[in-house]
């Protein structure tokens, strides 16, 4: 196995221009499993490398501003995407978008472990607000009552003075003195 050297990150992915947004998730995914540096038998720097220019690759061609940039620049290089080139006329590396400081994020649906994982999680949340409640039913404690700070905060504020101009139906809703 070698690491990837393609003139374009359409090479590198093993992909046509025309591909797909699937498509080339699913040849990022593919390679990814051969180039990453802990699934690899290349040395690790040289695995380091390879899937470096994976990520990078796979982020200029997931993103469709970037995709478009980078297309114009391979047809201002003198080449259509994915066409062949001739030895002479070959850049030794294709042109390169910036690379971004953000994480190459793949957005996928959730597998059948990791929906187990949520079920057994909410489960265990239930059981436990389950439990909870039914050992305090059984001691007898009460399940709502007001904190002991509060009933000694009410016990020290007086009750609001009634002003002299307040209409009968404020002074009758007004809790007494």
């Amino acid at each position: 196995m070698s690491t990837p050297s393609p003139s374009s990150h359409y090479e590198l992915l093993e992909l046509s221009p025309a591909a797909t947004a699937s498509e080339l998730r699913q040849a990022f995914r593919r390679l990814s499993k051969l180039y990453h540096p802990d699934t690899t038998t290349l040395p690790v720097p040289q695995a380091e490398e390879a899937f470096r220019r994976l990520q990078l690759a796979y982020g200029v061609l997931s993103d469709p501003l970037q995709r478009n940039r980078y297309d114009t620049l391979l047809q201002g290089a003198g080449a259509r995407p994915g066409a062949p080139r001739a030895a002479a006329a070959a850049p030794a590396r294709a042109p390169v978008m910036a690379e971004s400081p953000r994480a190459v994020g793949v957005r996928r649906a959730l597998s059948g472990g990791e929906w187990f994982a949520l079920l057994l999680l909410g489960l265990a949340l239930v059981l436990s607000l389950v439990l909870g409640i039914g050992v305090a039913w059984a001691r007898g404690t009460a399940l709502v009552r007001s904190p002991s700070w509060w009933s000694e905060a009410q016990a020290q504020t007086p009750p609001p003075a009634l002003a002299p101009g307040m209409p009968a139906r404020a002074r009758a809703a007004a809790p007494p003195p």
